[in-house]
C-alpha cells in the first residue's frame, strides 16, 4: 500500500462524515421550524417560525399555526408581505388574566395569508409573542399547514424522545425551569454595594496601582543616590 493510500483515506472518511453533516442540516432546514427568544417557564417569548421552500415547487400561498391548549394569548408581529388572522375559542372556565379581570377565550389559531405568494427557494418568518407556562417540563407542540397554489403540506406529524423524526414534524418547544435568580447577572445597584470607603472595586484597583506605581518610583530613587554614592 503506498503512502498517498494510507493518507487518502483518512480524507476520504472525513469527507464523507462533512457531507452526511451537510446533508443532515439541509434535511433540517426544510422543515417549518420554530425558534423560541427563551424556553424559560413564565417567561414573555417571541417564537419565530421559518418556512424555508414551497410545495414540491409551487409557491406558498397561506400558513396556518395551530397554538397549544396551555396558551392562552398571541401577539403576532406584523409581516407586510402577509394578512394576520387571529382565530379564538370560547374557554371551558374563564381564567383570570392578572389584571382584575378574565380571560373567556383563548387565540387558537394564527393564520398568515400571502399578499404575494412566497415563491418556492424562498424564506420568510412569522414572529409570535407569547407567555409561557409557570412550570417547566411541557412540550409545546405547533401543528403548521402550510398551502401552496397547488397542493399543501401539514406540518403536524408529533414524535417523542428516542423517536426517528418523521417525514413532516410539528415545531415544538421544551419548556425550561427559569434561571436561579442567584446566579443572575450583577446589575448597577449589586455593583454599588460592592463599594469600599467611597470607592467601588474598579477604583481601589486603579488606587492600588498608583500606589504600586509611586513605590516603585521612590525603590528606583534610591537604588539612583546609592550608586552615585558608591561612584
Amino acid at each position: 500500500m503506498s503512502r498517498s493510500t494510507r493518507i487518502s483515506r483518512p480524507l476520504l472518511a472525513s469527507a464523507g462524515a462533512l457531507g452526511l453533516v451537510a446533508l443532515s442540516a439541509s434535511m433540517a432546514s426544510a422543515h417549518v421550524t420554530v425558534t423560541p427568544s427563551t424556553t424559560e417557564a413564565g417567561a414573555y417569548t417571541v417564537l419565530t417560525f421559518a418556512v424555508p421552500h414551497g410545495c414540491d415547487g409551487s409557491a406558498t400561498t397561506k400558513v396556518a399555526i395551530q397554538i397549544p391548549e396551555q396558551i392562552v394569548t398571541v401577539t403576532p408581529t406584523v409581516n407586510p408581505n402577509w394578512t394576520i388572522d387571529k382565530i379564538t375559542e370560547k374557554l371551558d372556565k374563564p381564567i383570570d388574566n392578572g389584571e382584575g379581570g378574565q380571560y373567556t377565550e383563548r387565540v387558537s389559531q394564527v393564520v398568515y395569508t400571502a399578499t404575494t405568494p412566497l415563491a418556492d427557494g424562498y424564506r420568510d418568518t412569522f414572529a409570535l409573542s407569547m407567555q409561557l407556562p409557570k412550570e417547566p417540563g411541557a412540550k409545546l407542540v405547533f401543528p403548521a399547514v402550510q398551502t401552496c397554489a397547488a397542493g399543501e403540506t401539514a406540518w403536524t406529524q408529533t414524535y417523542d424522545d428516542g423517536q426517528d423524526e418523521p417525514p413532516h414534524p410539528a415545531p415544538f418547544i421544551d419548556v425550561t425551569a427559569a434561571a436561579d435568580p442567584s446566579e443572575a447577572t450583577t446589575g448597577p445597584a449589586d455593583r454599588e454595594d460592592d463599594t469600599v470607603a467611597g470607592a467601588s472595586g474598579p477604583d481601589i484597583v486603579g488606587w492600588a496601582g498608583v500606589v504600586l506605581g509611586a513605590l516603585g518610583l521612590a525603590a528606583g530613587g534610591t537604588a539612583l543616590v546609592r550608586g552615585r554614592t558608591r561612584s
